[in-house]
């Protein structure tokens, strides 16, 4: 029986799935633990696990210390961590997909999990 504490498999993908659904202008995300275990991605998971961890270490060394959320732009698309509780959700996006909607939907997917005894 998993943990009460321990996000499962199938909740991570329902919110990997409900941020792919509401967020037209997604590319890809994933669900990390704290620790940075891949819990749930879009696409191959492998893949996400380096990228999200480098992201959110990169957030934190430019703010000095651990960041609630980050978002990159480029010229060619745009990323975004959100930290919750013991969670952390990394996306990429279109450019020009508008941020604070964006780092909201990855809050209220992570609180989701949050409210269910995840993270």
């Amino acid at each position: 029986m998993p943990s009460v504490d321990a996000p499962t498999l199938s909740d991570a993908g329902r919110a990997v799935s409900y941020l792919e659904e509401i967020s037209p202008q997604l590319r890809g995300c994933a669900i990390l633990s704290d620790e940075g275990e891949v819990l749930a991605a879009s696409g191959e998971v492998e893949g996400w696990g380096d990228a999200g961890r480098e992201l959110i270490a990169a957030a934190d060394a430019a703010g000095g210390q651990a960041v609630a959320h980050a978002h990159v732009a480029t010229g060619d698309g745009e990323a975004f961590c959100v930290r919750e509780g013991d969670l952390v959700a990394v996306a990429v996006a279109e450019r020009f997909t508008l941020a604070s909607l964006m780092l909201f939907d990855m809050r209220i997917a992570l609180r989701q999990l949050s409210a269910q005894g995840v993270g």
